[in-house]
């Protein structure tokens, strides 16, 4: 066994060495991977694209690795989980192995202790024999020597306890101190090591050089080598350990063997010096006067031989001392030793840190896996040696108090013997013996003095076992440290592939970034034309400054780690030639410890230990002396790589300064781009302007021009009229030029009225892009929020997911209980067939009724007593029978009931799979009904008023139905008062939790109320603002309706409803956004709903859950409580059944007594002869009878194995109760994790709310505003005409802002930051366009315009007229839109300052919201902790669970002892039948003689039972009273347990009403202020308005004074246009110049924007053609990079699946081999027993069949010395018919002479000693002369012998100790086949030498089914080693029987 294990786990350290080897290499490549990437970063890249390709490749790259490592770290700590689970398994063994070995030392000691007792009982009989002896003395008048009594006492008296125990105790201290200062030591080794390692990944990222990877490669193979090598050793380590525990289970045999025969030896022994004092004894009575005088003359020779004996007691007390020292010095040796131990151990420590600190720094990851397997293997060999070392030397402790007790028996017997001596000297004169005794007193001191030699060189022996233990030790927590310092380095080099990787994806960041500013750098290049791109590429030139200096830092930084590379070479070669040292040093050990060996075989160690210890102190020293150097080393590399790491963060600091800067300068740029931009369109559109201006100018200069020609003719030829016509002419000029002035002066104000208007206009625009962005931000808020909510709810599916697992994990537990169920089933049908069997054997029982004719008394009476004795045991084992029926029965209803319990399990599973699915339906209704919201609402809150009073009724039941079932069990208990107490308990715990479940309904009532509540208030303040906007709404359509009743207001009317339409619009869409908010919010409030439900059904779930764990606790208890009580009362009744057997015999012992009284008084008179028939008869019933109780026997070892059967079964049950809590403890995870979700849903619904009001109010506010649009439309009636147009430019003009400032939503991906990008200036491209035919169109109109004015030239003089009309009506119009405009900008005004309120008031209710987060985190921690107090209770539970195993370890306790009471009753019994048969035969013998002394006997053996009745029944008592008080303790715990509980409930209920409260005084007080603000805020809105008014009315008079001072001026004016007309002719000149300059210079400036515009479309074509293919590459990289991505993932999953595939075959066939292993071994012991039970059959009929009762033969033989000489030949017929002869060979047989018989009697009397079983015991001196002496006397020796009771041999505990594996051996029937017994015990340990239990598997260590020898039926159990067994001290029946016989004789 153990070489194939050896095997498999070479051949698995190999193959987990080619798996670590296939890993390094590719840990290999991947670290040469990421070393060829930085060199790649180290070189600059040109392009962008290049750059970023690069960048993105790497960052794969760096992802890959990333999850490799990730899945390594998984794969290690699942490994370290099973090394844990098996380390566990490994201490267990230990555990149980310790046990047993010390249950072992104290079967010895008890054993020493009863040999101590027969010693002192020995003692004295020995002072008995010489008070008599002088007593005889003093007869004849001589003086006793007393002093040789008292020598004779042992000096020495030796405790009982051992002293191993006290060392036990310090071993176990001094092991937990050393196993302190390891861990301390390994924590500094990895602290160290981690600061290597961290320096050797700083060199290998900076400097991967060629010749460094030529020294990895060669590092690969040294690693490889080290592999094999440490496989090999592991492999000689195992054999060797497997070596050591077979030599130390052959010296257990050995030891064990001889601790018998010794035992033997001294029992035989003891009864001879017993049968020696009895005869001395009865020699003294007989002295004569003449041997009292030759005691006289020989007084003084004796008295001389005593002083002589005296002298030899004085040398045996001084050896004692001597032995006594010599042990003091091995305790001196042995502490001497563990220090060398300690300081071994501390030099194997500082000798390891030294070798293994360099060469983990070469080690790479991949070696986790073969390093783990090989501390799987090691884990089990270093925590055993230490318990190992410790048994040995308890165990040879033991071994040599042993020899010290065997010592003083020697010296006892040697005393008797000499006793025996000095009587034979008193009876004969010869004083020769006296010195022959001397001279055996000196051979004894020689012996003696031989032991103690033998004694030394065993010690001596174990010293060196010891040191090779200590060696092998050493080896052991070697390999240890160094294992875990690899694992600690291993860690730290993971720990730093993590930092190298996060320090990639930093730089690959950092470059990133460094290609978003080159892309910002491109825009800016684009914009070059602009102002500021001098002042940004300053900025630039500056940083690459920075940067420049950066990298000088960083080169000197390179630098400087080349030095410290360099520096480490250096170190890493002084390492290395420090290693050689130490291999040279290791070699020199190992010589070392060869000649050690060696010396230690030649028994002289202790010379070579000091030269040693010397030399290995001197290499300490110079080791020390190494450490030293390389420490300071060390620390001068740490205060460089600190000043290195200073260095480096001062750097990282500028660097992140100088990002800081560059992103602030970009974010300037881009408000300085926008400002520029807004600029431009400002002042493209005041050219526009003046352009057209400039047209109607020109224009009107040429009217006019006209105009003074034609006055300047029509003067002409008025001069030629008469005076009267020219006055009346001049007179209409001068009216005509007038008006004329009066026009000029209203167009110049008209003019100037439109400037003040442009710029107002402007104001507007700008204010109004403002407040569009804020609400384009809010909108987006509110996106964001409600995809947070849609995660959400996505969270809540993935936990539908989980519960869906769950449930299918209920479905596995389902399977395994019907499994569970077939069994009960099968185990149904073979308790039918015991049934069946029950019931053939009452019928054979019926159908056996004895026919018994009279016949002789004595026969009759025997054969009565034998066949009521059959009867009473059959009665019992009746009993029995219905005692193993009732417990069958218990355990069956057990069984029910977990049933049951099981089934409610699965009730409620369905349950909660039926809420799984009732949440998928609710999930999709809320998808499809959003549009019913307020219904949906009306019905949710019904159906949760409908649901809590249900819960409230099941809670009701639930309790209910808890205290129906808690009163029933009180009531079912036995012990009411304890039940009740625990019931009272359990009772007020549940009621309390009932009340707390009542609290948080009804908190929950009070929630939902409250919500309704609001939701109707909320509704009825809708419908009332509703119906006031309606009515107002009609009020103003009546209005409306009778305006538009008058024709001339149409037009107005018309523009009004464009108007109308516009706002309709914008309502209709604020209305939508309204609508899609509450039905979010109502899917909210559904969603709150269900898990309201959700969570309402889990919490009556726990609570179910906690009522059934408190039931099945409680039937927990009861059962074992009522299986322990039953097994007490069987006892009971059987030891009870046992003494009243006893009694009856006793009283039968009288009757027989009497009668034979009567009998021998009516024998002379002469009875009559014996029927044979009637006496073949009798024997026939009693043949039949002794089957009959084999028979039952049988039946009752079946019904025992059916009780096993039960109590597996059992065992099984507990164990499937341990799942289902710990299912229970996973669904109240699961629950506070849906507590947890529950807790956001509220705070999501919460917030919905606020939103809600939030939305109400700002319905209210536009309608508020939508009221003051309709009075201020009343104002614009009059006054509108074409207002759509300016309009819809203006929305135009919002949308085109909104497009430009719509900030970007930054994205988690870089791959979507450059699609972002590229949209930005796709879009920045689209603006270009746009402004490029905003100049085209320019362009046209200027050439339209110059066309036009050619044409007006030409078409001036018919047009003037009409183009004056066209004036007017623009100048109407104009002052409409400009009065109109005043109106709107107030519009925006207010509806800013609304939206500025709205801000205020959100911002309220976000502080609001914040301070309910709070609110809600508080309630979340006051729930975990609720939960976490639930998790306490079921570890309490769990905890009961545990104490109740305890008890019912304690009851299989008392069980053993009360079965070994049985036991010794049984012996009893059978003792005292054999002595009542002895009785009847001396009776028959006897007359009247000896009656007094069996009274006597009777008497004795009565005060006995009585004793022992009494000591039964105080024991009964003390453990009652024991279990009495256990209970109340266990009570007043759980009291003050709960008591503690309830305490910390109600703090943390008035904690949270307290804040409760606060929070709500709170929420008020901010209301309120909240109110007041806006209170506030409204009067001064109020004071504003009206000052406006104010300055509007001041503002028209203002204007009216300014028109007439207008009219002032003009007529002024009228009197200077005369003289500038000659000027105007001359600018006409001038201006028609211009003109042609202006179409010159117009033609010019088209051909350079052609030109322009080409250039640009060339530019952007390209650049769109560039970044379009860019896009396809990442798009086509990115679809590759996913399906790579899948494959990769799908190649994972398939290998995980098969590892888990393979590791679980592994583990099944691992577990199926260990059961075909162990039922191979049950076969093999099961043939053995039958076979056994086979030869036993056969030699039983072998023996049987010619056989004759011995009883019958033995009597038939006194009978025939009893009768008459006359009627002897009628005995002897009898006897020959009895065994078959003929009466011919008989009446031959008789006619012969009596020679033939007497040398018949003598040869079967010969002849018989030999044949019989008696103990062969040593040669007497009085046994010399059997052959010489008369039949008589042969005869008396023979019943002697035969009535004497062998005692039963004693019982070894080592051949009880069971391997682990090993199951429990059948007992056999019956009981004179202890010997038997123990061979076949001898045998199955000496069967299984492979299994070695250090090395045992984890299935075998710690079995997953309970092993069958803790399982076995109480009654059934061996009787515990702890407990002492008491041997009976037989009343001496010899002594008697002997004297009577010798009576007989001498008569």
């Amino acid at each position: 066994m153990a070489s194939w294990l050896g095997g498999l786990g070479s051949g698995l350290g190999q193959s987990l060495g080619q798996v670590g080897d296939s890993l390094s290499s590719l840990t290999g490549q991947i670290s040469s991977f990421t070393k060829d990437i930085l060199l790649e970063g180290a070189e600059e890249v040109g392009d962008a694209a290049t750059e970023l390709h690069v960048s993105n490749s790497r960052l794969r790259e760096i992802e890959s690795i990333n999850a490799a490592q990730k899945f390594e770290n998984d794969r290690l700590k699942k490994v370290c989980s099973d090394l844990e689970e098996k380390h566990e398994a490994a201490e267990l063994q230990i555990k149980q192995l310790s046990i047993e070995y010390r249950n072992q030392l104290q079967q010895k000691e008890v054993e020493i202790s009863h040999l101590k007792a027969r010693q002192n009982a020995l003692q004295e009989q020995l002072q008995k024999v010489q008070t008599a002896a002088q007593t005889a003395q003093l007869g004849a008048g001589l003086l006793p020597p007393a002093t040789a009594s008292a020598s004779y006492v042992p000096g020495v008296r030796h405790s009982s306890g051992f002293e191993g125990d006290d060392m036990d105790f310090g071993d176990i201290i001094w092991s937990q101190q050393e196993i302190n200062r390891l861990s301390n030591e390994v924590s500094r080794l990895e602290s160290e090591v981690d600061h290597w390692k961290q320096i050797a990944v700083s060199s290998k990222v900076q400097g991967t050089n060629d010749a460094e990877q030529s020294e990895i490669c060669k590092l690969q193979n040294i690693v490889k080598e080290l592999k094999q090598n440490l496989s090999q050793e592991i492999d000689e380590h195992q054999h060797e350990l497997s070596v050591l525990q077979d030599a130390h289970r052959q010296k257990l045999v050995e030891i064990s063997r001889r601790h018998r025969e010794e035992l033997s030896e001294y029992e035989e022994r003891i009864e001879e010096l017993e049968n020696q004092l009895q005869q001395d004894g009865v020699s003294t009575d007989a002295m004569d006067d003449s041997k009292i005088t030759e005691q006289k003359k020989n007084a003084p020779s004796l008295q001389g031989g005593k002083a002589e004996e005296l002298q030899v007691e004085d040398e045996i007390r001084e050896l004692n001392h001597k032995l006594s020292s010599a042990k003091a010095e091995n305790k001196n040796l042995l502490k001497e030793q563990e220090l060398a131990k300690l300081e071994k151990i501390q030099l194997a420590q500082d000798y390891e840190k030294l070798k293994y600190e360099f060469s983990v720094l070469q080690r790479s990851v991949a070696e986790q896996d073969a390093l783990l397997n090989k501390q799987e293997k090691l884990q089990s060999k270093t925590s055993l040696p230490q318990d190992v070392v410790r048994l040995q030397q308890a165990l040879s402790e033991a071994e040599n108090e042993i020899a010290r007790l065997s010592s003083l028996n020697q010296g006892l017997e040697k005393e008797l013997t000499s006793a025996q001596h000095k009587h034979e000297n008193i009876l004969s004169p010869n004083t020769e013996d006296q010195n022959s005794e001397l001279n055996q007193l000196r051979q004894d001191l020689e012996r003696k003095e031989h032991e103690l030699d033998e004694s030394i060189a065993e010690r001596e022996t174990l010293i060196a076992e010891l040191e090779e233990l200590d060696k092998q030790n050493q080896e052991a927590t070697q390999h240890m440290i160094t294992l875990k310092e690899q694992l600690s380095k291993q860690h730290t080099e993971t720990d730093s592939i993590i930092k190298q990787l996060k320090f990639d994806v930093d730089s690959e960041r950092k470059k990133v970034s460094e290609l978003e500013i080159e892309k910002m750098k491109i825009i800016k290049e684009l914009d070059s034309q602009k102002e500021k791109l001098s002042q940004c590429l300053y900025a630039l030139n500056d940083l690459h400054i920075t940067k420049q200096q950066l990298q000088d830092n960083i080169k000197n930084l390179q630098e400087q780690l080349r030095k410290a590379q360099d520096y480490n070479s250096h170190s890493k070669k002084e390492i290395g030639e420090l290693q050689q040292r130490l291999k040279e040093r290791e070699e020199e050990l190992h010589v070392s410890l060869s000649k050690l060996t060696e010396k230690s075989n030649e028994e002289s160690n202790y010379a070579c230990q000091g030269l040693i210890l010397k030399e290995k102190e001197v290499e300490i020293a110079k080791l020390q002396n190494d450490i030293s150097e390389n420490k300071q080393v060390n620390e001068h590399l740490e205060n460089s790589l600190s000043d290195l790491r200073t260095e480096n963060g001062k750097l990282i600091a500028a660097i992140e300064e100088l990002k800081q800067e560059l992103s602030d300068t970009i974010s300037e740029k881009n408000k300085v781009y926008l400002e520029k931009d807004t600029v431009v369109e400002a002042l493209k559109m005041e050219k526009r302007q003046l352009e057209s201006e400039l047209n109607q100018t020109e224009k009107r200069l040429l009217e006019q021009a006209h105009k003074y020609k034609q006055t300047i003719e029509e003067l002409s030829n008025a001069r030629s009229m008469d005076t009267t016509a020219l006055q009346l002419e001049h007179e209409r000029l001068v009216k005509l030029h007038q008006e004329k002035d009066f026009k000029i002066a209203e167009l110049q104000s008209s003019i100037e009225q439109m400037e003040t208007d442009h710029q107002e206009t402007k104001e507007m625009l700008t204010t109004s892009l403002g407040g569009q962005k804020q609400l384009t931000d809010l909108l987006k808020e509110k996106e964001v929020f409600i995809e947070k909510y849609k995660n959400e709810a996505l969270q809540v599916k993935q936990e539908l997911e989980e519960y869906m697992k769950v449930s299918k994990k209920q479905d596995v537990f389902k399977q395994n209980l019907e499994e569970k169920d077939r069994s009960l089933a099968v185990m149904k049908e073979e308790n039918n067939h015991l049934k069946e069997e029950i019931e053939r054997l009452k019928d054979q029982q019926s159908r056996s009724t004895p026919v018994v004719e009279p016949k002789t008394l004595d026969i009759i009476i025997e054969l009565e007593s034998e066949v009521t004795q059959l009867k009473m045991i059959r009665n019992n084992l009746e009993e029995e029978i219905e005692v193993h029926k009732k417990t069958i029965e218990d355990q069956n209803q057990t069984t029910v009931k977990l049933q049951q319990s099981l089934q409610e399990q699965r009730k409620e599973i369905d349950e909660s799979r039926f809420q799984c699915e009732q949440m998928n339906v609710t999930h999709e209704r809320l998808f499809l009904e959003k549009d019913e919201e307020i219904k949906k609402l009306q019905k949710t809150i019904e159906q949760i008023k409908t649901q809590l009073h249900k819960e409230r009724q099941i809670i009701q039941t639930d309790s209910s139905d808890l205290f129906q079932e808690t009163k029933v069990q009180t009531l079912n208990g036995e012990n009411g008062n304890e039940k009740h107490d625990l019931s009272k308990a359990e009772i007020e715990r549940l009621v309390k939790g009932i009340k707390e479940r009542e609290m948080e309904i009804k908190l929950l009532n009070e929630k939902n109320v409250s919500l309704s509540q609001q939701i109707d208030q909320l509704s009825k303040d809708e419908v009332g603002k509703l119906t006031r906007i309606i009515q107002e709404k009609d009020l103003e359509i009546q209005a409306l309706n009778a305006r538009v009743s008058s024709a001339s207001y149409r037009q107005d009317v018309l523009g009004l409803q464009q108007q109308l339409q516009a706002y309709v619009r914008e309502r209709e869409q604020v209305l939508a956004v309204l609508s899609e908010k509450t039905r979010e919010n109502s899917q909210l409030k559904t969603e709150y709903r269900n898990i309201m439900d959700m969570v309402a059904a889990k919490e009556a779930a726990l609570v179910r859950l906690q009522e059934e764990n408190q039931k099945l606790s409680n039937r927990s208890e009861n059962s074992s409580q009522d299986m322990s009580r039953e097994t007490i009362q069987n006892l009971s009744r059987i030891i009870r059944e046992k003494d009243i057997e006893i009694d009856a015999l006793s009283q039968k012992c009288q009757t027989l007594l009497t009668v034979l009284q009567t009998s021998s008084t009516g024998a002379d008179n002469g009875s009559g002869g014996v029927n044979s028939n009637q006496f073949e008869e009798l024997l026939q019933e009693r043949d039949k009878l002794k089957q009959q109780v084999k028979k039952m026997e049988e039946w009752k070892q079946q019904v025992i194995t059916t009780v096993q059967n039960m109590q597996h079964e059992s065992a099984h049950l507990q164990e499937e109760l341990h799942k289902l809590q710990a299912q229970i403890s996973v669904e109240s995870d699961s629950t506070s994790k849906l507590q947890v979700d529950y807790n956001g849903l509220i705070q999501s619904y919460e917030q919905n709310e606020k939103k809600l009001k939030s939305f109400s109010q700002e319905l209210a506010q536009v309608q508020h505003s939508i009221g003051q649009l309709y009075n201020t439309k009343d104002l614009l009636l009059s006054k509108l005409d074409l207002v759509t147009p300016s309009l819809a430019a203006a929305s135009t003009i919002s949308q085109l802002s909104s497009v430009q400032h719509s900030p970007p939503e930054v994205l988690s991906d870089e791959c979507k930051l450059l699609q972002n990008e590229l949209e930005q200036l796709k879009k920045k491209l689209q603006e270009k366009e746009s402004t490029i035919r905003t100049l085209q169109e320019n362009n046209q109109r200027l050439s339209d315009s110059v066309a036009t004015a050619s044409e007006i030239e030409r078409k001036s003089q018919e047009g003037t007229e009409s183009e004056m009309r066209q004036i007017k009506e623009k100048h109407d119009v104009l002052q409409k839109s400009l009065r109109e405009k005043d109106i709107l900008i107030k519009s925006k005004s207010d509806q800013l300052l609304s939206v500025s309120e709205n801000l205020s008031n959100k911002e309220n209710e976000n502080e609001l919201l914040k301070q309910a987060v709070t609110n809600l985190k508080e309630r979340n921690l006051i729930l975990e902790m609720d939960i976490r107090k639930l998790k306490e209770e079921n570890e309490n539970i769990v905890a009961r669970c545990r104490e109740k195993e305890t008890e019912f370890r304690a009851l299989q306790e008392t069980n053993m002892q009360f079965s070994m009471m049985l036991k010794e009753k049984e012996f009893e019994s059978h003792s005292m039948k054999e002595k009542a048969l002895a009785f009847e035969k001396l009776l028959k013998e006897k007359e009247q003689g000896k009656t007094g002394e069996l009274n006597q006997l009777l008497n004795e053996v009565k005060s006995m039972q009585e004793k022992a009745v009494t000591f039964q029944q105080e024991r009964d008592q003390v453990m009652v009273a024991l279990k009495q008080k256990q209970m109340e303790s266990s009570a007043l715990q759980s009291e003050v347990q709960h008591l503690h509980e309830k305490e910390q409930r109600l703090n943390q209920e008035l904690e949270r009403l307290r804040n409760h409260l606060l929070e709500m005084e709170d929420s008020y007080t901010r209301e309120a202020l909240a109110a007041e603000d806006r209170e506030v805020k409204l009067r001064k809105k109020v004071l504003i308005l009206e000052e406006k008014l104010v300055s509007s009315s001041t503002a028209v008079e203002n204007a009216s004074h300014q028109a007439s001072l207008q009219v002032e001026s003009l007529q002024e004016q009228l009197n200077l246009v005369t003289k500038q007309r000659d000027e105007t002719v001359m600018q006409l000149t001038i201006s028609q110049d211009q003109v042609k300059q202006y179409a010159l210079s117009l033609a010019n400036l088209q051909m350079v924007l052609e030109q322009f515009q080409q250039e640009e479309k060339a530019l952007y074509s390209a650049e769109l053609e560039r970044h379009q293919k860019q896009s396809a590459e990442w798009k086509k990289k990115a679809e590759n990079l996913e399906e790579k991505v899948v494959s990769l993932q799908e190649s994972l999953d398939e290998a995980n699946t098969a590892l888990d595939a393979a590791s679980r075959l592994t583990e099944q066939l691992d577990i199926k081999e260990e059961q075909i292993e162990e039922l191979k071994k049950e076969g093999e012991i099961r043939k053995e027993m039958l076979e056994d039970v086979q030869s036993k059959l056969m030699n039983l009929m072998n023996s049987t069949e010619g056989k004759v009762d011995k009883l019958l033969m033995r009597n038939l033989f006194i009978g025939h010395f009893h009768t008459p000489k006359n009627k002897r030949l009628e005995v002897l017929r009898l006897m020959g018919s009895i065994l078959g002869i003929k009466k011919e060979e008989l009446d031959q047989l008789l006619s012969e002479e009596q020679k033939g018989v007497t040398r018949w009697v003598t040869g079967w009397l010969g002849g018989g000693a030999g044949s019989k079983s008696v103990p062969s015991t040593p040669l007497r001196p009085t046994q010399q002369n059997i052959f010489n002496s008369s039949f008589s006397e042969l005869f008396v020796k023979f019943l002697e012998t035969e009535s004497r009771p062998g005692l039963p041999p004693p019982k070894l505990s080592v051949h009880d100790m069971k391997p682990l594996g090993a199951t429990g051996t059948a007992k056999t029937s019956s009981t004179p086949s202890k010997s038997q017994m123990q061979d076949s015990a001898v045998s199955a340990v000496g069967r299984r030498p492979d299994a070695n239990p250090f090395l045992a598997p984890r299935s075998a260590a710690v079995p997953l089914i309970t092993p069958a020898s803790s399982s076995g039926h109480l009654l059934m159990k061996p009787i515990s080693d702890a407990l002492p067994t008491f041997t009976p001290l037989p009343v001496s029946p010899d002594a008697s029987a002997g004297a009577v016989l010798k009576d007989l004789l001498k008569q």
